[in-house]
């Protein structure tokens, strides 16, 4: 190893090509033995699960200080003395597991126990920056109080104009900034405004005390229009001080007026909006959410409103959402007319690049139509593939070459984040074996991270893999983002239930990234995300015992049950993937209501789908499925269709459903 090299800067070097294959190799060689001992292991896990309890005694430290996680140990003991160590000793800290998440960590849990204990100085010395999480920005900001005041006022000023109460541990920091003037009773009434558009109302309750006696005919018009929105009209334009207050009551109002009746909102604002003063950003919150929810509701009477308004909101957002209205409606001039008005950037995506097409196509220009469907059809996702068919062509992957050399994979196998991460693994700590492994991907060279997705692969990793490409936005690479993760059974459960294997691993991509042991806040579980009632009721179909909430982890019988709810789904809409896709999401409660007020054809049905969680899903679904059946055939597209012509070019509507 060259002299002033660290380890991983040599290895980062070697992998990066700026040390000779000579030097890399013989080093290699001195650095190739590895203890790996299951019983050094079986010790680690045993100081691991004292340190965590406190039970420091029971460590044999001796035992522990070679291994590889020794500083998991570490840093549960600085943790429980915090309250007595010194800044210096937790900068030691930081700096020596610099390339592991446990910097990130104790440089956390410090300052939260240095701002609990009033030793800002030392809180001060162990930061870099504005922390993450809303207690150590309190207490960091009560730290540069006195040493830069106005950092400390614009960091304040910031956390207290929320709708939502704080962390007592910004009492102190909003209690001095209040005193020095920077937080004034306008302040109050500005984020009482925010607490009621929240519908925090113990928090309106609480601030509205705070005001003084001065404040009254404020609170009167609030408690006026708090139960009679159309009362906004009446808004004395001189509440508070140079009238702010009247302002933020009259925005504060009009969130929950447009949200309650957005019809009489609209008519409420086209009378005073030329004679209120507010502010540019108040004006536009105002007029942003009484487009989106005349858009989102289809209010008739407000669209001509809407049309004249957008141009000037200029919001790509609202623009792509009246696009999706006159998509759906069929009101093909008008699609044109709003993609137009996109800016460049936002106007070349492929989803608007193929409605355009469509858009010309339907009025007859058919060459500027094929125009646009070949800008669309360069793209890899959903519309760039609907193009692609459009235009008689085969798709474009833009797959990047994910070669990586046998010396980089030998050099990656030596790196300390792979023999943290091989270790947590062994000792069954697979979470703490995640947080290494993307804090590394997240960190390192565009380089090094391509060799981790790489060695993530080969060892079976293909959660790890894919969210290494994620974390190093690799999204070219398409062999680690779409990885041949349980293909033997998805192509077996596949085979018996007789559903495309490629759409199985679609779901199961988008559902968990293949990680067998996700689990979503609702419950559902494992690769293809089921919930346990649902899983109980296929389980009753197939006519086996229900499983265990436990077992829904295992791949197999996750697939096996995902694939036999997703073969109901085809079912009862007659084999199309579109709907049943969208049912796997949605319900097929929703999905069959969707069908009987939907457009009739595939791509404006799904354009139509009220959920956009919903919409994104079952494009992200059929994209996905195209690149797994192309990477399958080791990238080659030829033959290779994401819909059948019956998907393509039948009916979306109730006819589609074959049963309830």
């Amino acid at each position: 190893m060259p002299p002033m090299f660290t380890r991983q800067r040599w290895l980062r070097w070697c992998l990066a090509g700026a040390l000779s294959l000579t030097a890399c190799g013989v080093s290699l060689t001195l650095q190739a033995a590895t203890t790996g001992a299951t019983q050094e292991d079986r010790v680690m896990k045993r100081a691991l699960d004292a340190a965590r309890d406190h039970r420091f005694g029971d460590i044999d430290q001796g035992a522990i200080q070679n291994h590889v996680l020794a500083g998991y140990v570490e840093y549960h003991r600085l943790k429980a003395r915090l309250s007595s160590a010194s800044a210096d000793e937790v900068n030691d800290f930081i700096v020596r597991y610099g390339d592991s998440p446990l910097a990130i960590w104790m440089r956390g849990t410090a300052q939260t126990r240095f701002g609990q204990l009033g030793r800002f100085d030392d809180l001060l010395a162990i930061s870099d920056g504005e922390p993450s999480g809303t207690i150590r920005q309190c207490y960091y900001y009560t730290a540069l109080l006195e040493r830069d005041p106005g950092r400390a006022a614009e960091g304040g000023d910031a956390l207290w104009h929320v709708g939502s109460s704080q962390p007592d541990a910004c009492d102190t920091l909003f209690g001095t900034l209040s005193r020095r003037g920077v937080l004034t009773d306008e302040d109050t009434w500005a984020r009482m405004m925010l607490a009621w558009q929240s519908g925090q109302g113990r928090l309106v309750s609480y601030l509205q005390d705070q005001l003084p006696s001065s404040w009254q005919p404020a609170i009167a018009s609030y408690e006026r229009v708090h139960g009679n929105y159309a009362g906004v009209t009446d808004i004395p334009l001189t509440l508070g001080p140079d009238g702010q207050a009247s302002g933020a009551l009259i925005a504060a109002t009009f969130h929950a007026f447009t949200r309650a009746d957005t019809e009489a909102a609209l008519e409420a604002w086209r009378k005073m909006a030329p004679h209120v003063n507010l502010t540019a950003e108040r004006r536009n919150e105002i007029e942003h959410d009484l487009a989106f929810y005349s858009m989102v509701r289809d209010v008739n009477n407000n669209q001509g409103w809407v049309d004249e308004t957008l141009p000037r909101l200029a919001d790509t957002d609202l623009i792509e959402l009246r696009i999706r209205n006159a998509v759906t409606e069929g009101h093909w001039p008008t699609v044109v007319r709003w993609v137009e008005t996109l800016t460049p950037e936002a106007r070349q995506d492929a989803h608007w690049q193929y409605w355009l097409g469509r858009a010309r196509e339907a009025m007859g220009d058919d060459a500027r139509a094929q125009q646009a469907y070949a800008i669309a059809a360069e793209a890899r996702n959903f519309f760039g593939f609907a193009a692609a068919d459009r235009l008689g062509e085969p798709y474009h992957l833009q797959m990047a070459n994910t070669q990586v050399s046998t010396l980089q994979q030998e050099l990656t196998s030596m790196l300390p984040v792979v023999k943290r991460t091989e270790a947590l693994m062994r000792i069954g700590e697979e979470g703490l074996a995640r947080s290494e492994w993307y804090t590394a991907a997240a960190r390192d060279s565009e380089e090094q991270a391509e060799a981790l997705a790489d060695y993530a692969i080969r060892q079976g990793w293909y959660a790890m893999a894919v969210q290494t490409t994620i974390a190093a936005k690799q999204w070219d690479a398409l062999p680690w983002r779409f990885p041949a993760a349980y293909r033997d059974a998805f192509l077996q459960w596949g085979d018996h239930n007789q559903v495309d294997p490629y759409l199985l691993m679609g779901i199961a991509r988008r559902e968990s990234a293949f990680n067998p042991e996700a689990m979503s806040p609702v419950g559902a579980r494992g690769l293809m995300q089921l919930m346990p009632g649902t899983a109980n009721h296929v389980a009753r179909d197939l006519g086996i015992s229900a499983p265990a909430t436990s077992a829904l982890f295992d791949p197999q019988l996750n697939i096996q049950l995902g694939s036999h709810y997703i073969q109901s789904m085809l079912e009862r809409y007659r084999g199309n993937r579109i709907a049943a896709t969208a049912a796997y999401n949605a319900g097929p409660g929703r999905v069959d209501r969707w069908l009987k007020s939907a457009p009739s054809e595939f791509d404006r049905f799904v354009e139509s789908i009220p959920f956009r969680e919903t919409r994104d899903y079952v494009q992200a679904v059929l994209a996905y499925r195209v690149i797994f059946e192309s990477l399958a055939k080791q990238g080659d597209t030829q033959g290779v269709a994401m819909l059948s012509p019956t998907e393509r070019q039948g009916r979306y509507d109730a006819t589609l459903i074959a049963r309830n």
